[in-house]
């Protein structure tokens, strides 16, 4: 099922583009696929990101994603 992955920051700089799309069921699939694709360096970067799913954040990895679902891949940001 496929969902849109928007990067920014680090992580966007770590894949070299700031949108994709992915088939995956949950997050944790959806991590370890564009870890797969996109290699140590993004998987640096994920282990500080933190995750909005339908502009809901979460650290669950297990969580379910539906089809059409958007995932921001955040991480940290300094200032305000």
């Amino acid at each position: 099922m496929a969902v849109t992955v928007r990067y920014f920051a680090g992580a966007r700089a770590a894949v070299g583009t700031d949108t994709e799309v992915r088939d995956a069921t949950t997050l944790e699939e959806l991590v370890a696929l564009i870890v797969d694709d996109h290699g140590a360096k993004l998987e640096r970067v994920l282990t500080a990101c933190s995750f909005l799913v339908d502009g809901t954040s979460t650290r669950d990895r297990a969580v379910a994603l539906h089809p059409g679902a958007v995932v921001d891949v955040l991480p940290p940001f300094a200032g305000g």
